[in-house]
């Protein structure tokens, strides 16, 4: 392919594989467009509808999402993400989660690339995981990080929180499967063998002793139901959800990436407001933060960041991955993809 754009009528294809090497090595140029895509969204010039949830009778962990969006500002993207999640998938030896991302040109709103998302999916919320501890931890240097839940998620979460925190020295891990926790730690030391990974027996001990903690568990309804061991300073990414408790959460500074997004789908921040009968609990949104409105966090009390994962940041990873693929000659174009108008069909339908 050419840096052109491509011809009318022709979209690109991109598998995962490719998609990892695209993005290889650009963590920080990933961060950077996650924190562009937030402040956007911020000041208003996006449409984020709702998530629809798809779920089956008898598979109560298992869902289909499809996040729509639109973002403004310098991106100018529109699409739609399809996403699922199926827990058990781990014990079949294939991964938990398998997306597809739709990006649709501007001009005409025809789709111009179709594209493996799972990839996009953990690189951009890792990436917004990673850019919340940043600021959340302010300037002080950060040396412990906990990882509850040894998936993908947390993987990626700590290669990206190496790379705007490379003064990191030791990671906490738990799992419930212990398997799957010494799996987590070899992959870690493969990535960063000068950190000391240390397997924890259980996610009572991580809470207390780590700075930035991580939650990045498949759990579907509260198991952390007291938060007053951690440390006041500390920072918890909650990324899984629902993790937490409604009375612990409403005992730390919580700030979420979209208020709305986040008070629903029976997430922890939407118990939460269940029991408290309204949102003021919530300080604001890490758009809030990244625009320099409001402070990073609130002094004496651990800060909770509970990230609903916004459609805008897979469109806007997505849109930076089909440019450089067009760059880098990757992907598969598809031509006539579209049928010949119906004017020029002569005799057929």
């Amino acid at each position: 392919m050419s840096s052109v754009a491509i011809e009318q009528g022709q979209m690109v294809l991109l598998t995962g594989d490719e998609i990892v090497d695209i993005l290889q090595g650009h963590e920080q140029e990933t961060i950077k467009l996650v924190q562009a895509a937030y402040q956007t969204h911020s000041l208003g010039d996006s449409e984020l509808p709702h998530s629809t949830f798809l779920r089956f009778p008898k598979q109560e962990r298992d869902r289909i999402i499809a996040l729509t969006a639109y973002l403004g500002g310098d991106f100018n993207v529109a699409g739609l993400k399809w996403i699922a999640s199926f827990p058990n998938n781990i014990q079949q030896g294939l991964e938990r989660a398998s997306a597809t991302l739709i990006l649709n040109a501007m001009e005409n709103g025809r789709p111009k690339a179709i594209m493996e998302s799972s990839v996009i999916s953990a690189q951009r919320t890792a990436a917004g995981a990673a850019l919340a501890a940043d600021r959340l931890w302010e300037n002080m240097p950060l040396h412990t990080v906990g990882m509850i839940g040894c998936g993908l998620i947390n993987y990626e979460t700590f290669r990206f929180l190496l790379s705007v925190r490379p003064e990191v020295h030791t990671v906490y891990v738990y799992d419930v499967d212990s398997a799957r926790a010494e799996q987590f730690k070899r992959k870690c030391q493969e990535y960063a063998g000068n950190i000391e990974i240390v397997l924890k027996p259980d996610m009572t001990s991580i809470l207390a002793e780590a700075e930035v903690i991580s939650l990045a568990t498949t759990a579907v309804q509260p198991h952390i139901h007291d938060l007053s061991m951690c440390s006041p300073d500390s920072v918890i990414l909650h990324t899984s959800l629902r993790d937490i408790s409604a009375e612990a959460i409403l005992s730390v500074d919580n700030i979420v990436d979209d208020v709305d997004h986040c008070c629903r789908a029976q997430t922890s921040v939407h118990l939460a407001e269940q029991h408290s009968g309204d949102r003021a609990f919530i300080r604001c949104t890490i758009g809030d933060i990244l625009l320099g409105n409001v402070r990073s966090r609130e002094q004496g009390k651990p800060v909770v960041y509970s990230a609903f994962g916004l459609g805008i940041l897979d469109i806007a990873l997505g849109e930076y991955v089909y440019k450089r693929a067009l760059e880098q000659q990757a992907g598969t174009r598809v031509g006539s993809f579209f049928p010949t108008n119906w004017l020029e069909r002569g005799g057929k339908l």
